[in-house]
């Protein structure tokens, strides 16, 4: 399992390393009133990767379902800086259209987090964790959906150009991607509480011996 830490860790870098060089040597820049197939390819890949390797290797899968999810709910409270998007469009730098969804579901998504990973991260309430992680996906969609077609939806408003430059286009290229991710490991993880808790269950149950 260390092995995997230090991989994995080592793979974060750099994952983050590229989309910073990537984004510094104007890669993923788009005047255009869209965010564009880089910025788009940059944010499916890693997705892509994780969930093939999730599913092809065993012994990686149990790293992932291993990972305190308590942390990797807690590392969700970074998208507070949804009000970043807020702020640009007050002064006109991004759409409305796109700014309000995506800047107030990452707040409340980063308003909550360490609360749920506080109170919810059990198998008592593991309906409530899988459906706050399960609306955390939610906005990262709606987010990324209405950010590539802000053109369309507004064609007379600011555009998403701030958000394919940095430092903002570490946003959709990394954060977006990785939390995502930790989304998805934490409802894995979730479902093998159901079973522990189904198995833990029935060990407690009494056995009743037929009555001779």
């Amino acid at each position: 399992m260390k092995s995997y830490a230090k991989f994995t860790t080592g793979l974060i870098i750099v994952w983050f390393a590229f989309a910073w060089s990537a984004s510094a040597l104007h890669l993923f820049q788009n005047n255009d009133n869209r965010i564009g197939l880089a910025v788009a390819f940059a944010a499916g890949t890693p997705i892509v990767v994780f969930s093939l390797w999730f599913a092809a290797s065993q012994n990686f899968r149990r790293f992932a379902l291993s990972l305190n999810p308590r942390i990797l709910t807690s590392a969700q409270s970074w998208r507070i800086v949804g009000l970043t998007f807020l702020l640009l469009e007050a002064h006109s730098a991004l759409p409305a259209v796109f700014a309000f969804p995506a800047g107030y579901g990452d707040m409340f998504i980063g308003i909550t987090a360490s609360y749920v990973a506080w109170k919810f991260a059990d198998p008592a309430h593991r309906n409530y964790f899988v459906l706050w992680q399960l609306l955390g996906i939610l906005d990262l969609v709606i987010a990324v959906s209405v950010g590539t077609t802000a053109g369309l939806i507004s064609p007379q408003g600011p555009t998403m150009a701030p958000m394919t430059a940095l430092p903002l286009s570490l946003i959709p290229t990394f954060l977006v991607p990785l939390f995502t991710i930790l989304h998805v490991i934490c409802i894995a993880q979730a479902r093998t509480w159901k079973t522990a808790l189904q198995r833990a269950n029935q060990t407690a149950s009494p056995v009743h011996q037929p009555a001779i």
